[in-house]
């Protein structure tokens, strides 16, 4: 066993008396004193920050506390030396001034200044003051915090005088437990969080991402901690979040058509959902899927809670600013970027400020809905840049993707209105699947509204009531007209090609005196003759990259079969000896035929061909 250094005169400064490391030098013991000198702006600065609910100060207060009582068991004597600042000077002084005046005492007191702080050490050597310099530990020991979880906890709660509570399971599939019976007391409380800060400052894996007067943000290992304390909340709170698995992009059953999407064109990506459902899971394992692929991969984060791999660089914009972050993803030219956690205006106007400069993005904000994601744009952005800066939401619900929509601007006129002089620049959300209408986004007046368009099976049931009173008064100019509502003040008019003409009338009086009767705007349109098919036979449907594959029973093996979609002649082909239909995904047919699998539409198979 090595014999413990003998010191005359100790002058410990900021960085062991925070990180408790002269206590635990002469608890080992591997220091042996005869004098400890504190100086008297150290005593103030801790007392200062702890009046200011600061970590930092608790933990230099309480190392004090720890060196008093060494001093009675060690026989060793501790002095209190030198000039206690004044309030005004105690309201911007730092740690390093502090420090600074610590070297100075070690000197007059020809004492040998006891250091974990590198630059303090290198200029105590260059100045010739004794000088002991102690490395900070690096190794991650067991805290108290980690008691509290197990394999299957995602967040662990702990508030004062209330028993501790944890999150147990998955994403969207969790149940709230009592972690113990008993009620945690606040020192308790204090004590963890004191733990989890001096912790922070000691181990690589660790550091404070906010400190304020009422909350710190703590990222330790793969932990995400928040403390609250008084009097920001009304009691002392810690809540410890942890990844409890780690996914890959094949985990999440993604269509090939958004596989390729994400990959090849992921330039303005939303990733939505509500809290807990798995947004940043999903952020984090697409970073991780670039980054397999070989790209240079970044994170705009506040604070830093993803858990990734070394070759990702993580930016705190809370270290930062705007433009910081924005010179540095220029200059370092990133093939992705994943923006975590937008919650602000300033975060949705960097967000989009980078996007327009041409980095490729992927944000994560907080939305019950998929819409939701996009009209927190609205208002902090001009509408007509919102498609250039969003092409695509993913919707994150139980952690899974639950929705996906698409952006695109247009002019047009907006579903609902009538008059051909009301066209104007719409935003047309779609579902990405299925390629549905499901909102539109324009100006009306001084106010952007983002109106649901429904399709006419999702109308009210009143619609198909004045259809059919529609289809009633038209027959009078047409034998057997069909109608379908558009909108409350629209529909379209189906009639044979030979009788359009009849119903239009002269310079298009008639029908302008029908819509003026019906107070609807009428599109007359010539009606297909549609043919009885039947059920059509069965089969089964297979979507691959290039092709899609329609099963069919073997004994049509080397046929002709016809494919109709609602009725209507698609093709005829040949089928191939396996029972297999083939399709390219490229041409105008097959796209007919994807989108009708996604929404789930019946393509007839009928045996021969159409003649």
């Amino acid at each position: 066993m090595r014999e413990p250094q003998h010191v005359a005169r100790l002058v410990p400064d900021t960085s062991v008396l925070i990180e408790g490391l002269l206590s635990s030098k002469l608890s080992i013991p591997e220091l042996e004193v005869d004098t400890i000198v504190i100086h008297e702006a150290a005593i103030a600065l801790f007392e200062h920050l702890a009046y200011q609910n600061k970590a930092v100060g608790f933990l230099g207060l309480d190392e004090l506390e720890r060196i008093k009582e060494y001093s009675s068991k060690l026989k060793f004597t501790l002095e209190f030396v030198g000039k206690r600042p004044m309030p005004l000077e105690l309201k911007n002084m730092t740690l390093s001034e502090v420090d600074s005046q610590i070297r100075d005492l070690a000197y007059e007191q020809d004492g040998t200044l006891f250091t974990s702080d590198k630059v303090q050490w290198r200029i105590c050597q260059t100045k010739g003051i004794q000088v002991v310099y102690v490395k900070p530990t690096s190794t991650p020991k067991p805290i108290e915090l980690d008691s509290f979880f197990d394999s299957t906890t995602m967040s662990v709660h702990l508030r004062e005088n209330v028993p501790p509570m944890a999150k147990k399971g998955k994403p969207g599939a969790w149940e709230f437990v009592k972690i113990k019976e008993a009620p945690i007391l606040r020192q308790e409380i204090q004590d963890i969080s004191r733990e989890i800060i001096e912790q922070s400052g000691i181990r690589n894996d660790g550091f404070i991402e906010i400190e304020r007067p009422g909350s710190t943000i703590v990222q330790l290992g793969s932990f995400r901690i928040v403390i609250t304390k008084p009097p920001f909340s009304d009691g002392w709170e810690i809540t410890a979040v942890r990844p409890v698995r780690t996914m890959k992009l094949e985990d999440y059953s993604l269509s090939e058509k958004l596989l390729e999407r994400i990959t090849s064109q992921a330039e303005g990506v939303l990733i939505a959902g509500a809290p807990g459902m798995g947004k940043s899971t999903f952020a984090q394992t697409l970073a991780e899927y670039y980054a397999a692929k070989g790209k240079i991969v970044k994170t705009i984060e506040a604070p830093r809670d993803m858990v990734l791999s070394e070759s990702i660089t993580q930016y705190a914009i809370s270290h930062g600013d705007a433009q910081e972050v924005h010179d540095v993803l220029l200059l370092s030219r990133p093939d992705y970027t994943i923006f975590d956690e937008m919650r602000n205006t300033g975060d949705f106007e960097l967000f989009a400020d980078l996007r327009l400069a041409g980095i490729g993005l992927a944000g994560v904000v907080h939305a019950k809905n998929p819409i939701d994601a996009i009209q927190r744009f609205v208002g902090r952005i001009e509408l007509g840049m919102i498609p250039q800066v969003i092409d695509t939401v993913i919707f994150i619900d139980k952690g899974q993707v639950a929705k996906v929509l698409s952006l695109q601007m247009t002019v047009k006129v907006p579903s609902g209105m009538t008059e051909a002089d009301l066209a104007r620049p719409v935003v047309v959300v779609t579902d990405f699947e299925t390629r549905k209408l499901e909102y539109e986004l324009y100006s009306y007046g001084e106010e952007t509204v983002v109106i649901p368009v429904r399709s006419l099976s999702a109308k009210q049931p009143t619609h198909s009531l004045a259809a059919k009173a529609v289809e009633q008064h038209i027959k009078q100019y047409a034998s057997n007209p069909r109608v379908e509502l558009t909108s409350d003040a629209s529909a379209n008019v189906y009639v044979q090609e030979n009788e359009i003409g009849k119903l239009i009338g002269k310079d298009g009086g008639l029908i302008k005196k029908i819509e003026e009767e019906l107070g609807l705007h009428l599109e007359v349109q010539s009606e297909v003759r549609r043919e009885s098919l039947g059920e059509g036979m069965g089969y089964e449907s297979t979507i691959g990259k290039k092709h899609i594959m329609l099963k069919v029973d073997s004994s049509l093996a080397n046929k002709m079969v016809s494919l109709y979609h609602d009725n209507d002649y698609l093709i005829s082909l040949l089928v191939g000896k396996d029972g297999n239909i083939k399709l390219t995904k490229s041409n105008k047919i097959g796209k007919i035929i994807e989108d009708s699998i996604h929404t789930g539409e019946k393509i007839k198979i009928v045996e021969g061909q159409k003649q």
